[in-house]
């Protein structure tokens, strides 16, 4: 039996079971990721109580470290689980990979000192970018030849929805409980993942043509190393302002913070709305979509920089920076995949590590650009240097392929659906 089989063995049923099972995880996955955004001054608050005192703002900054540090546990689990379990039993691979998650996410909640939360922030955010990928596999299987992009979409659609409904409920509950209490029901929501995928997800092996060393062959192509730097460049522009959405809702628009879950909730929609449209672009031409979306983002950021301080620019700029930039995270994972030849389960696992290097990145510099004094908006331009960067290399990792097809040479691109196909128990 052939995977590419696996979407005419279940019913439609059946196979919108498991979707929803994978995307649950998503769910999880990005209610643990984003929601200390809303909560980034309340964190300060509890964690950083001298600082906070003297300077909320330098105190707000500082806690954006906790941000970061999951960011970089992404990078650093996704390519490295990946690689070591590419040849696991798929389904076997997810329920550890939640187990992970769970314990994580309860550490998160309970460490008594900064540091300690910085810790665990990093370590239940390894399972992360291994997650993701493999669960796009399976989602790619279910979902039949042709349709890799909405199966990758699928998976992150859970991400995109925690944004509306996850995140702007557990901000609310977090700063009604407190930020811990926020991160135990994040938890629940993980352990109740690994009971559904347990239930629905079909059983499915490993690649058994995957090793370690083909795994990491992919660090040897020069498009997979530029596909991997617009996402880990040019997606900062989002996390350098989505890191700082609280005070520029609050400080620099002059909403209250019970406003924030609200603007949230906007930012989740667009999410989910270019997540949909972005993995349904991803299967047609990945070139156009990425660089409409990247222009579109650019868009978005200078129209926040100059109209943040009024209430319709506010939500209308945080709508299609949300929008444009969920968009891009299908096309630039379908990328990656094409590039990478056999180098599946990385592949697909490695587009988490480069986001993730643009959360870390963007809220960092963001961060920078605060503490020195430059207020609010200045993360804004930060994002649009960022952006700008993304659609250069953008431009420059689709002109060397126009260039190898001049020349009749191979363009390194291997269309993951015509990819042999991996067996299924």
């Amino acid at each position: 039996m052939w995977s590419v089989a696996l979407s005419s063995e279940f019913s439609p049923a059946r196979t919108r079971l498991a979707l929803l099972a994978l995307a649950l995880g998503g769910f999880a996955i990005g209610s643990t990721e984003f929601v200390a955004m809303g909560l980034l001054p309340n964190i300060a608050h509890d964690l950083l109580p001298s600082l906070y005192a003297t300077s909320p703002t330098d105190a707000n900054a500082q806690a954006g470290w906790a941000i970061s540090a999951y960011a970089l546990g992404v990078v650093v689990g996704a390519p490295t689980i990946a690689a070591f379990a590419a040849r696991l039993p798929r389904k076997k691979l997810l329920l550890w990979l939640l187990v992970a998650f769970t314990l994580g996410t309860v550490a998160s909640a309970l460490a008594p000192t900064f540091p300690l939360v910085l810790l665990a922030r990093f370590i239940s955010a390894l399972p992360h970018g291994a997650y993701f990928g493999i669960a796009s596999l399976v989602a790619a299987s279910l979902m039949g030849p042709g349709k890799r992009g909405q199966g990758v979409a699928f998976v992150l659609s859970g991400l995109t929805i925690a944004n509306v409904i996850g995140v702007p409920l557990i901000t609310w509950l977090g700063q009604l409980h407190g930020w811990r209490a926020a991160y135990l029901v994040v938890a629940g929501i993980f352990a109740l993942t690994f009971v559904a995928v347990a239930l629905l997800v079909p059983w499915q092996a490993g690649d058994p043509r995957a090793t370690m060393a083909n795994e990491l062959k992919a660090f040897g192509r020069l498009q997979v190393w530029l596909a991997l730097l617009i996402g880990a460049i040019g997606f900062g522009g989002f996390f350098a302002v989505y890191t700082y959405i609280s005070p520029i809702v609050t400080t620099v628009t002059g909403l209250s913070e019970s406003s924030v879950p609200l603007v949230l909730i906007l930012i989740g929609i667009g999410m989910t709305v270019g997540n949909l449209i972005g993995g349904w672009l991803a299967d047609r031409s990945i070139e156009r979509g990425m660089l409409f979306f990247f222009a579109l983002l650019l868009v978005g950021l200078a129209a926040l920089f100059f109209t943040a301080a009024t209430l319709p620019g506010l939500l209308v700029s945080v709508f299609v920076i949300a929008g444009s930039c969920s968009a891009l995270s299908p096309t630039i994972q379908t990328r990656l995949m094409d590039v990478a030849h056999d180098s599946q389960s990385i592949a697909a696992a490695l587009n988490h590590s480069a986001l993730n290097i643009a959360n870390a990145s963007g809220a960092f510099l963001g961060g920078l650009t605060i503490a020195a004094g430059f207020g609010y908006l200045s993360p804004i331009l930060v994002g649009i240097v960022l952006c700008v960067a993304g659609i250069v290399l953008a431009v420059v990792s689709f002109s060397i392929d126009r260039s190898r097809i001049r020349r009749g040479v191979d363009t390194g691109v291997v269309h993951a659906q015509h990819a042999p196909p991996v067996p299924i128990d």
